[in-house]
């Protein structure tokens, strides 16, 4: 079992944050995965027809999140929080990456709901979850980039276990080695807002989403919540 925790001073610094725990065991990466490859294609045809669009800046949504990078000193318009940087590729490219079926399943539900989204490979968690501020001696391995090494800046809020840095500026890049691959069979996928007294409704309806995605290619998935308020939860 892994322990997701929010930290006190985050969670003091951002008193709206409601982040959920999508837990899923025995995934099947390596089947076809159909309600997943129609759901981004649902997407791209609404966004090639002009009837959607993703969240950009101008969304409360995203504003929300630039606000909270900027707090912790971040630009988030040169390091954009990941569901901007998804959607604005999704609006140039006219279409989502395809990675893998879990990876494609939150990438489609994030950018649907204006939510950033990501996921950990909990066989290669070591320890304890904990999101809080750097010091600035931790590491992190950028994904795709396996032998890079870099220092979050002190005060930037990262996602971090026992051996190393899993996120950096929140939820602006993943770590190489908690990557989720075709492989991985149990794994924690994560859903962030930053403004619970407006976006609760449209976080617990993404849970939704993304576990209705899982279900049919995995044992059992289970959703938990944090928040300051219930600021660790069991993975």
């Amino acid at each position: 079992m892994t322990l997701f925790r929010l930290a006190p001073d985050v969670a003091d610094a951002f008193p709206e944050t409601l982040i959920a725990v999508v837990t899923a065991t025995g995934l099947r990466g390596r089947e076809p995965w159909p309600a997943t490859t129609a759901a981004l294609e649902e997407l791209e045809a609404l966004l090639a027809d002009g009837s959607w669009s993703p969240a950009d800046e101008n969304d409360p949504r995203i504003e929300a999140w630039h606000a909270v990078y900027r707090a912790f000193g971040t630009n988030p318009r040169r390091i954009r929080p990941s569901v901007d940087a998804l959607g604005r590729r999704l609006a140039k490219k006219g279409a989502l990456p395809r990675i893998n079926p879990a990876v494609d399943s939150y990438n489609t539900v994030s950018v649907r709901h204006g939510l950033p989204a990501g996921a950990f490979d909990l066989d290669r968690v070591t320890g304890d979850i904990e999101i809080r501020y750097a010091d600035g001696n931790e590491t992190f391995t950028p994904l795709g980039e396996p032998d890079t090494v870099e220092n979050p800046k002190p005060g930037e809020v990262i996602y971090t276990d026992t051996t190393d840095v899993l996120t950096r500026h929140w939820n602006h890049r993943d770590a190489h080695r908690t990557r989720v691959t075709a492989d991985s069979a149990r794994v924690a996928f994560v859903l962030e807002t930053v403004a619970a007294a407006r976006d609760e409704q449209l976080l617990k309806t993404a849970v939704g989403d993304l576990r209705a995605l899982l279900q049919p290619h995995c044992d059992s998935s289970t959703a938990h919540y944090l928040s300051p308020a219930h600021p660790d939860t069991t993975a």
